[in-house]
């Protein structure tokens, strides 16, 4: 068994800085690279972040099942509006916020990204690398 070393109150602080990414591309030549951090999904509910009209919706997405009696309309708006609070908590330089004020509108791609980031952290990005 490897010696395991205690992490260090620094190494937590700089990781709740979140991590240089690279996103899919808004067109190809057009790099988007950010600073993200991987959100908390529990927490999230717990600040009141995620509404109780989208809970159904956030743990169908992260357990990968359908809300029953939900039509497919209501169902893709509920979806876009907990991707567009994962995008809010995840970006952090440049944020969601300044990024919708700018008037750019992120690709499906991103929003994509943005979600699998947050579900899987780094690991998301081996999906994207492969293409």
């Amino acid at each position: 068994m490897k010696d395991l070393q205690l992490t260090t109150l620094e190494q937590l602080k700089e990781y709740a800085n979140g991590q240089v990414v690279e996103l899919p591309p808004f067109a190809e030549g057009q790099p988007f690279i950010a600073r993200m951090k991987r959100p908390s999904i529990l927490g999230l509910v717990e600040q009141g972040k995620i509404p109780n009209i989208l809970l159904s919706t956030a743990q169908s997405l992260f357990m990968g099942t359908k809300v029953k009696g939900e039509d497919e309309d209501a169902m893709l708006q509920n979806t876009l509006n907990v991707i567009n609070i994962l995008a809010e908590e995840s970006f952090v330089s440049p944020t969601f916020e300044e990024i919708k004020e700018a008037g750019i509108q992120l690709t499906d791609d991103q929003l994509m990204f943005v979600f699998n980031y947050a579900q899987n952290g780094p690991k998301a990005l081996k999906n994207f690398r492969s293409e």
